[in-house]
């Protein structure tokens, strides 16, 4: 196998969550540039048209299922339907996720269990769902963030710690299964990219963000989506429990 022919995705099945909008837009995409067929989930299941179409450009099958991946039951319906239609799951990638900036003292029950309940629960439901029918070789992918690791200035404690949460259930889970069950499991920590969430950032605080970037600049979501084909794809074949942060070195400084 050639190292092109390592990064293939041919005869494979991802199942993708958040699809319906930004970065995960750009991994539908890539998944299916790289050979894959993508089962396609997300809450807003009348936006996954446009994703579809994408996937279909590139020459590959899709199928979109209304997934709130809070919910045990429609995380099982999304695998249960890309059994159904493809026969197989070798990927996942777990993206859906919601981001909140409330100050501590404000921030309501409700709200932090929300953030938990998507972005941390959600994916356990999901590689749960996943695990039940993945065959050895195949790979879950963790869309944790950088904010899991570092601060970035602005109140976000329950969007940190669904993302710390990610990453140590990411090692976990790595351990259990890898060995066992022959899925590896990892995560990726987006730096600053352009997104439905970054867009409801405050005026200029992706800038001002900036100067603690060595790269000093934000990322272009196929940059993000290369390390998702990477951790899925025989190419990363000899990595499991590990978090790859994406984000111009903001983590170094």
């Amino acid at each position: 196998m050639t190292i092109d022919q390592m990064f293939r995705l041919d005869g494979k099945v991802a199942v993708l969550t958040g699809a319906s909008s930004g970065l995960g837009v750009a991994f539908a995409q890539a998944l299916a540039e790289a050979g894959a067929d993508v089962a396609l989930g997300a809450r807003r299941v009348d936006r996954l048209a446009d994703t579809a179409k994408l996937i279909e450009d590139a020459g590959r099958r899709s199928v979109s299922v209304a997934t709130d991946v809070a919910d045990p039951d429609a995380c099982t319906a999304l695998v249960t339907a890309a059994m159904e239609e493809f026969g197989r799951v070798d990927i996942l990638v777990n993206n859906a996720g919601v981001g909140t900036a409330v100050p501590a003292t404000h921030e309501t029950p409700e709200q932090f269990r929300q953030v938990i309940d998507i972005n941390l629960n959600g994916c356990y439901w999901m590689a749960q769902a996943c695990g039940r029918v993945m065959q050895p070789g195949s790979s879950i992918i963790n869309i944790s963030s950088i904010l899991g690791i570092t601060t970035a200035g602005l109140p976000q404690a329950a969007y940190a710690a669904s993302k710390a949460g990610l990453i140590g259930m990411t090692r976990d889970l790595a351990q259990q299964w890898t060995g066992r069950k022959g899925i590896r499991v990892n995560s990726i920590a987006p730096g600053f990219f352009a997104s439905e969430m970054t867009e409801q950032y405050p005026p200029g605080y992706l800038e001002s963000l900036m100067p603690r970037v060595p790269a000093g600049r934000k990322g272009d979501p196929r940059e993000l989506a290369a390390a998702v084909i990477f951790l899925a794809s025989d190419a990363g074949g000899y990595v499991t429990g590990q978090t790859i942060a994406v984000d111009g070195g903001i983590t170094i400084t």
